[in-house]
């Protein structure tokens, strides 16, 4: 039986250790795989999960040693790659876990010699969307859920934590077609974003600032991706619209329809500084569509 690739990722761990490229992937065979894409070989398997795994997110700490994943069994798992070991199980959703997100490397904390007996202690946690509507936020030393934030009125497809000066903040994105902020430190929401006409698949904090005077100064950035076929940018200090979208047309030989394009995800890439559309930016977005890939910059 053929099964689905849900998600990938490039391994920090081997590349930081090893000097070695090597992706991680997660699929609805339950398994997590490493493989070496350059000598085109399997390394290790992870089994755990009684489900497929929808989603995998490596650590900012130790160098990308530990992994988490979500599945479609409701549990959330934290491995340690270098021992191939399931540390912890975070029990609590009640339905798929489809997105997950590690807390990001905190300043005072050394990337290289943290253990995993003081992280917890360290203050990293994980977060995590379902389909049960709720994004909950747990202690990874502990395994212990203290925040449930709910909201959303659909699936939670895309969780994100914020870096920098929105460090306590989290970015969602969901079914219910909307974009939220949460505030970690007050539990509470900050701001909704509308103006998607379907599910959002994807949500990221873009890598720039936004120049302009009506806003009074520097703004942060956030970015969205969607079923209706559209990446949309939006400033998270002013109440107004989006700042900026991207649409995907239809090819000139008509084999893509408008309407079946899908934003599954994106990834900016840094590249030469440039100016466009007000926004001042050194970097490329990379995103999905279906089953081809674009650059936009």
């Amino acid at each position: 039986m053929i099964h689905d690739v849900n998600c990938v990722k490039f391994s920090q761990y081997h590349y930081y250790n090893n000097c070695c490229h090597v992706i991680c992937s997660s699929s609805s065979d339950g398994t997590i795989r490493f493989w070496d894409f350059n000598n085109n070989q399997q390394l290790k398997i992870f089994k755990g999960h009684s489900n497929g795994v929808c989603c995998i997110e490596f650590s900012s700490f130790n160098n990308g040693r530990y992994l988490c994943s979500g599945s479609y069994d409701k549990k959330i798992r934290l491995w340690d790659v270098e021992t191939s070991k399931s540390l912890h199980i975070f029990n609590g959703h009640e339905d798929t876990v489809r997105c997950v997100d590690i807390s990001p490397l905190q300043g005072n904390n050394d990337n290289k010699t943290n253990k995993i007996g003081v992280i917890g202690g360290n203050g990293y946690t994980i977060c995590s969307g379902s389909f049960d509507k709720t994004i909950r936020i747990w202690d990874i030393e502990t395994t212990k859920q203290f925040n449930v934030y709910k909201g959303h009125t659909d699936c939670v497809n895309s969780v994100k934590y914020g870096s920098n000066e929105l460090i306590n903040t989290i970015l969602s994105g969901s079914n219910d077609k909307s974009i939220r902020l949460w505030d970690i430190r007050s539990n509470d929401q900050i701001q909704v974003f509308n103006g998607h006409l379907r599910d959002i698949a994807y949500v990221g904090y873009a890598p720039f600032i936004v120049n302009n005077i009506e806003i009074d100064g520097n703004s942060n950035v956030i970015c969205s991706g969607s079923w209706d076929n559209t990446i949309r940018f939006w400033d998270i200090r002013s109440n107004k619209k989006e700042l900026y979208l991207i649409k995907e047309e239809e090819e000139e030989d008509g084999k893509e329809s408008v309407k079946d394009v899908v934003i599954t995800c994106f990834k900016f890439l840094n590249k030469k500084k440039k100016k466009s559309n007000d926004i001042d930016c050194n970097i490329d977005l990379c995103y999905s569509c279906n089953d081809f890939i674009r650059i936009w910059g």
